[in-house]
Formats: C-alpha cells, sequence, structure tokens
C-alpha cells in the first residue's frame, strides 16, 4: 500500500511577516517630517506676512506684521504636533491611533490656518489705527509675503507624519517596551543550600548541583 505525503501548496503558507526595516524606514520619515514641519511652521510665524503704508498726521508711516501678530494657530498646532509626536512612543493600541490622528489634524489645521491668514489684513489695519489713533485709518500699498505658505508647507509635513503614524505607527516601538516582561517564564533563582537541612542537600542534588559549594 503506497503512502502519499502531502505536499503544502506554496499559495497556502502563511505569508511573511512585514519587514522590520520597512517599520524603521516609516519611523524614521515621520520623526524627520514632524520636527522638519514644527520647526518650518514656527519660523514662519515670526516672519513678516504683510506690510502696508498708514496714513497719519504730518505724513505716512510704514507698517509690517508677523505671522504671530496675523494669527497664532499655526505656531500653537506645530507645537501639539511636536508633544503628539513623541506621545505617539509613549502609548500602544487605541491609544497611538488616537495621538497619531490629533498629529495628523494638528498638521491639517496649521495649513487651514496659514492659508486662511495669507491675505487677512485685520492685523495690519489694527496696527494703523493704534499708530494713527483713528479707528478708520487705511492701508495704502498693502503688500504680503510668501511666509504664509512657508507656514502652511510645515503644517503639510506634519501631516505626513501624521499619516505615517496612523499607517505604520502599530509597528513602532514603545518607551516603556524594553522594560515590559518577555513571554518567556523568567528563571527562578535556587535558594541558598543549608547543609543543616537534609531535605535541601537531596534537592540540590535532584537538581544537579553540588550542595557542598565546592
Amino acid at each position: 500500500m503506497e503512502y502519499v505525503t502531502a505536499v503544502p501548496h506554496p499559495r497556502t503558507e502563511a505569508e511573511p511577516a512585514a519587514s522590520p526595516r520597512g517599520g524603521r524606514r516609516s519611523l524614521a520619515a515621520a520623526l524627520l517630517l514632524g520636527a522638519a514641519g514644527a520647526a518650518v511652521a514656527l519660523l514662519a510665524s515670526r516672519e513678516e506676512w504683510c506690510s502696508g503704508v498708514a496714513s497719519v498726521a504730518g505724513g505716512t508711516l510704514p507698517l509690517t506684521v508677523k505671522g504671530s501678530d496675523v494669527t497664532g494657530v499655526p505656531a500653537a498646532l506645530a507645537i501639539v504636533g511636536l508633544a503628539a509626536l513623541v506621545a505617539v512612543f509613549a502609548v500602544r493600541r487605541a491609544g497611538r491611533v488616537l495621538v497619531a490622528a490629533l498629529l495628523a489634524l494638528s498638521g491639517a489645521g496649521a495649513v487651514a490656518a496659514a492659508v486662511l491668514g495669507a491675505d487677512d489684513s485685520s492685523a495690519l489695519d489694527a496696527k494703523a489705527a493704534q499708530a494713527s489713533g483713528n479707528t478708520a485709518a487705511t492701508i495704502d500699498a498693502l503688500s504680503h509675503t510668501a511666509w504664509p505658505y512657508v507656514a502652511a508647507a510645515g503644517g503639510l509635513l506634519i501631516l505626513a507624519a501624521g499619516i505615517l503614524a496612523v499607517i505604520y505607527g502599530a509597528a513602532w516601538p514603545s518607551m516603556g517596551g524594553r522594560y515590559e516582561r518577555s513571554g518567556a517564564p523568567r528563571a527562578r533563582r535556587a535558594k541558598p543550600v543549608d547543609p543543616d537541612r537534609p531535605e535541601d542537600l537531596w534537592k540540590a542534588l535532584d537538581r544537579g548541583e553540588d550542595p557542598t559549594g565546592a
């Protein structure tokens, strides 16, 4: 009687696990994008976004406003994004997904705020009214710079880091991972042998130890 050995079909075999190298690459990319995006958004918020000339008694007064004068949202969300990027490694499972989503939302909010503030002249109007003492003061020769769009680009980088965290974050290590117990059983330390107790001597011999300690 012939016995036929079943050979597993290659398609039925389990798929290999995701490469750790891919997880490291996505982690490095998220860290780089998040840190760079936050730095760009913070830097752009400190630069000049718009300028103009206000009419005052005796002549004109040139005025400029920074991004932080127009809107503080991009800078604030950049800081939130940095905090979320660090917090991704402090939580696991559902908490990591929520923090990664917060990271992505921080980037999206920074983009929206920067784009909306690109053509906003209300901060310049308020500065002109304060300088001239006339709430109806107008701004002439109004111009805008490209810094709001630089801040929006920083927000896009933070958004990209958040998307990577949402997709690949489950495979990233956590801060407490190295301190957690592994699945392997821990070795039990043998109790010191008391030479005055015969049962301890016999137990040591059963374990293959020398009870005399020689």
